[in-house]
């Protein structure tokens, strides 16, 4: 039995979930195994802290990017709980005085920056080694060595087992992002040929896509394929191109001129199906792992400028709807093909594993790498 499945890039991200689970119940059980088999004392505590280390960190660039924060937090609070535990004590006060201002103090290095989650286990792993303040120095070494444990295995499971990354939840995300906005688009162009779409849904999956991209940009960046200014300017420009597209289905004539004027544009459609067509290419490229190579046609509005810059109202009055008409669509193209250029010039985002699983999937055809339902169109 081969384990290529297993290791194919689509058969994670569709089964994340469930893979997740796994890995938590798995990361469990060697837990449970290591501290059973040498007799660790109080292993609860390694217990709960794998299932709070794998907790929310279903791919690699989460825990590389926590899993270090995770680790120093614990090590800082476990060392300034045992510090305290080996002061000599005058009183009952000083270590519950002592673990707050430690808690005090980590909270505030933290404040509104991307390590808080170091302060929160700071905070965690202080009070687990403080308890009551009532044990020996021994129990508080073990409980440390506990936290430590459960730690780095939940690290060490979610790194090795089945692994998912975030650059390839990326991938998907910004590839249905666009098939999204391509199916809006061919929607709107395509408004008298009653096409079923529910541009409400798909609205809201793209709001809901651009802020998943969003969350995910440390988590990247930890991964080494891109920088954090590479992905901002990838989720600037999609964010652009879907506000455009919103414009563009908010669009209402005042007048019937306009739209007659609209109409009358001969080729413009054409152009816009092309557009259309173009992005959900663009779609395809960036999920099976290809080197982005779409080409667009340049969206010409000159031949339209008679047409839009001479439209009267019947009361004489000039028309500007189809001028700005015409220039969303022109800002759409614009937009798409610089989004074009930027995932062009990423050498790191294109995937061979991504590549290979397609394959295996029937997403593309090594003979004719095209997407099958575009093969024969323009």
């Amino acid at each position: 039995m081969t384990l290529a499945p297993l290791r194919d890039p689509y058969f994670t991200h569709r089964h994340r979930r469930l893979l997740h689970v796994l890995r938590v119940a798995l990361a469990l059980g060697i837990t449970y195994a290591i501290t059973e088999a040498f007799a660790i004392p109080h292993r609860g505590w390694a217990l709960v802290s794998t299932v709070m280390v794998m907790g929310n960190l279903p791919h690699i660039g989460g825990v590389l990017d926590k899993g270090r924060q995770r680790l120093l937090g614990t090590l800082l609070g476990a060392a300034w709980g045992l510090a305290l535990i080996a002061m000599p004590v005058a009183g009952h006060w000083l270590l519950p005085l002592g673990a707050l201002a430690g808690i005090a103090l980590a909270t505030w290095i933290t404040f509104g920056k991307r390590y808080g989650y170091g302060g929160l286990m700071f905070a965690i792993s202080l009070l687990l080694v403080v308890g009551d303040g009532t044990q020996e120095l021994g129990v508080a070494l073990w409980r440390s060595l506990d936290v430590l444990l459960g730690t780095l295995i939940g690290i060490a499971v979610t790194v090795l087992v089945l692994p998912h990354k975030a650059t390839d939840l990326l991938r998907f995300a910004m590839a249905d992002n666009l098939d999204h906005m391509a199916r809006l688009y061919h929607a709107h162009t395509s408004a008298g040929a009653g096409l079923d779409v529910d541009t409400r849904e798909l609205l809201k999956a793209c709001s809901k896509l651009l802020v998943k991209q969003r969350g995910l940009v440390d988590a990247i960046h930890r991964e080494h394929r891109l920088t954090r200014a590479e992905q901002d300017d990838l989720i600037s420009l999609q964010r652009r191109m879907f506000s455009t597209i919103e414009l563009l289905l908010e669009t209402h004539w005042n007048t019937r001129a306009g739209h007659e004027r609209i109409d009358a544009m001969h080729g413009l459609r054409d152009q816009q199906h092309t557009l259309a067509r173009g992005i959900g290419t663009l779609a395809f490229q960036v999920r099976t792992g290809q080197p982005v190579d779409v080409e667009l046609a340049p969206f010409d509005l000159q031949r339209h400028a008679a047409l839009a810059g001479d439209a009267y109202a019947e009361d004489g009055r000039r028309l500007f709807s189809p001028s700005g008409y015409l220039w969303l669509n022109r800002e759409l193209a614009r937009l798409t093909g610089e989004l074009i250029e930027r995932l062009g010039g990423l050498e790191r985002l294109p995937s061979r594993r991504l590549r290979r699983g397609a394959s295996r999937n029937g997403l593309v055809d090594d003979r004719n790498p095209a997407p099958p339902h575009r093969r024969g169109h323009p």
